[in-house]
């Protein structure tokens, strides 16, 4: 006669199996964060070293060089809503 697994344990083995799956899903989403996480350190730590090696002179040009070029995309940006103005008109 052949053996045939009962109810209970087919409930068991389709229990693990879910148990399985979820856990290899965390280790996986763990390991992404992890990498993610080793990604934004390197980042930091790299952006640290490039400000340790400028100088003070080149960080104050940066700083103005963004500045204009903020100033200018807002200027970009007023023209550009006086233009839609005056099309309206």
């Amino acid at each position: 006669m052949a053996f045939t697994p009962s109810k209970d344990q087919k409930r068991r083995e389709r229990e693990q199996k879910k148990l399985d799956k979820r856990l290899a899903k965390e280790e996986a989403r763990a390991e992404k964060l992890a990498i993610q996480q080793a990604a934004e350190d390197a980042a930091f730590e790299e952006a640290e070293k490039e400000a340790a090696e400028m100088t003070e002179a080149e960080i104050q040009a940066k700083l103005e060089a963004d500045f204009e070029a903020e100033l200018a995309a807002e200027a970009a940006e007023k023209a550009k809503a006086e233009g839609a103005e005056d099309s309206e008109s």
